[in-house]
This record gives C-alpha cells, sequence and structure tokens, in this order.
C-alpha cells in the first residue's frame, strides 16, 4: 500500500468530526442527503476495518451501513459523552459479525476516534471481531452466538417495562440468523409480553455463508411469521432513509406488541465489486481492492456533497 494512503483516510475521519458536530446540534431534522453522506463514511470505517486486519465480514456490514447510520444518527437516544447513562436507549447487535460496521457508526458518532479502526481483530485491541460491552464504548451488550440478540433484547425490553423506564430498545438480526430457532421463542416471549418498546429490525440481503437464505433454509415470509408470532411488521427498503425514517416512528406508535423491520437490503452494498457477491460475506481484501473501494466511495462522497 502507498505510504500515507490510511493516514489521508484517517485524518478524513478527524476533519469530519465538525461537520457531524454541526449536523447533530441542528434544530431543524437531519435531511437524508446528509445521512446518505454519513452512510458512505461509515463504508469508508468498514472498508478501513477490514483491509488493516486481513479478515472480516464486509458483505453484511456494507448492507447494514443505512441501519446504523439511521439508529445512531436519528434515532436511538444516546450520548458519546456518557454511554452508560440510565436512560439511554439500548441497541443489540444480534448478527454480532458484522462489527466492522458497527464499530465504524460508533466511531463516525464519536464514542472513539475513528483512526481506532485499523485495529481492528488485533492482539489487545477493544474492537474485537465480536463486540465486548466490558471493553468497548457504545456497545450495550457482547454478542456472536447467532439468535440470541433478540431474547437478550426482549429481556432488556421486560426490564424497562417492569422498571416503568422510558428507554426503547433496538437489535438488528440477518436474514440466515432467524433460522435458529431461538429466535422464535423470543419473538413468542416478546409478543406475549406486550414488549412495544422493542424493535427488530432484520437485515434481508438473502445471502448467508453457505448460499441464498432460500436455498439454505427460506424464511419467507418473513412478514408473515412475525405476524403469525405477535408482531407488527413493517418492510422497507434498508437503502432508502425516508422509508426508515418512516418504520421506525411506524414503531414508536405502536402500541401492545413488539414491531419487526424487515430492512430489504443488498450485500456488499456500495463497492461494486462485492455487492450481491456472496463470496465477501467474510472475506480477505488485496491492496488494489481496497484502494478501489476507497476510490469508489470517495468518488460517491463527492457526488453527494456535490448535490447537498
Amino acid at each position: 500500500m502507498p505510504d500515507g494512503m490510511f493516514r489521508d483516510y484517517s485524518l478524513s475521519f478527524t476533519g469530519r468530526r465538525s461537520l457531524l458536530s454541526d449536523i447533530l446540534e441542528r434544530e431543524v431534522g437531519m435531511e437524508y442527503k446528509e445521512l446518505q453522506i454519513i452512510a458512505n463514511d461509515i463504508r469508508k470505517g468498514i472498508m478501513e476495518a477490514v483491509y488493516h486486519a486481513g479478515c472480516g465480514h464486509p458483505g453484511g456490514s456494507l448492507s447494514a451501513a443505512e441501519i446504523f447510520t439511521y439508529l445512531f444518527f436519528k434515532e436511538l437516544n444516546i450520548d458519546e459523552m456518557d454511554p452508560g447513562k440510565p436512560d439511554r436507549d439500548r441497541f443489540v447487535l444480534s448478527k454480532g459479525h458484522i462489527t466492522p460496521g458497527y464499530y465504524a457508526a460508533l466511531a463516525q458518532r464519536g464514542f472513539f476516534p475513528g483512526a481506532e479502526l485499523s485495529t481492528f481483530r488485533k492482539l489487545g485491541s477493544r474492537l474485537q471481531g465480536h463486540p465486548d460491552m466490558k471493553k468497548t464504548p457504545g456497545v450495550d451488550m457482547s454478542s456472536g452466538s447467532l439468535g440470541q440478540g433478540i431474547s437478550v433484547a426482549a429481556g432488556m425490553a421486560l426490564s424497562g417495562k417492569l422498571s416503568f423506564k422510558d428507554y426503547r430498545v433496538y437489535t438488528l438480526a440477518g436474514d440466515g440468523e432467524i433460522q435458529e430457532g431461538q429466535v422464535w421463542e423470543a419473538a413468542m416471549f416478546a409478543a406475549h409480553r406486550k414488549l412495544d418498546n422493542l424493535v427488530v429490525i432484520v437485515d434481508n440481503n438473502n445471502l448467508q455463508i453457505d448460499g441464498t437464505v432460500e436455498e439454505i433454509c427460506s424464511p419467507y415470509p418473513i412478514d408473515k411469521k412475525f405476524e403469525a408470532f405477535g408482531f407488527h411488521a413493517v418492510t422497507v427498503n434498508g437503502h432508502s432513509f425516508e422509508e426508515l425514517e418512516k418504520a421506525f416512528l411506524t414503531a414508536k406508535q405502536t402500541k401492545g406488541k413488539p414491531t419487526v423491520i424487515i430492512a430489504e437490503t443488498v450485500k456488499g452494498k456500495g463497492i461494486s465489486f462485492m455487492e450481491n457477491n456472496l463470496s465477501w460475506h467474510s472475506g480477505v481484501m488485496n491492496e488494489e481492492q481496497y484502494e478501489l473501494a476507497m476510490e469508489e466511495l470517495e468518488r460517491e462522497r463527492k457526488l453527494l456533497c456535490q448535490e447537498s
């Protein structure tokens, strides 16, 4: 890799902090274009983390970039200066292997410096392959064993109800992950307890490690299955901030039952050679691929800035 390549991108993370602060302090709601710019920057962070680690899960991280962006920059009641504040909203990454996207979003929000993304999966780093609530600022739950996140989130939501707290709980699961039986036990429990403070987001990119979810063990129709278990179900384009905004608003307005948002996405979204390419569920980029990915994202960012 040419000298200074990563340093230049790291500086761009630092330089964007003032822009992000200005955005967050605006009285008027954030514009979709600004969210698109942040999602693009999160994708850059994903590339940095995976490339410098020499391993990781870029495909599902990229498909969830808009979801992470909307959650951490518009939806969640959180404070990067006080990550453990008692009244904060909770987030559980059920598909715990897509930490490149999770960490990039946390870094963008200011929970830790963006330069730390280059330490992803390194010995001694607080940014390990699965999130660690004891080490990483902004992480509410250690996760990684697929199928368990909705159970944990339901427990958090029930605790809020029993304690008469008004925080909300969000969990992000994969479409392959919902083949796990525990997901449906947790769904049945959440609906039985009328946990309307719980929102499950399913990243429906239709690819898992061995093939399409239809080929491996079809969960379709996902909305009807969750409805049968007592959820209010909403299906959206997971790359559309307008649709995500409407879905999360609907979730807040839904009373007496939890909500599932099925976000239809493209695995590897934003990187031409990764989109809908199963081999990038997990994978190692060489120097040429890394540079190409960063160039594509930088071109997209410039276009977004020109339009905004």
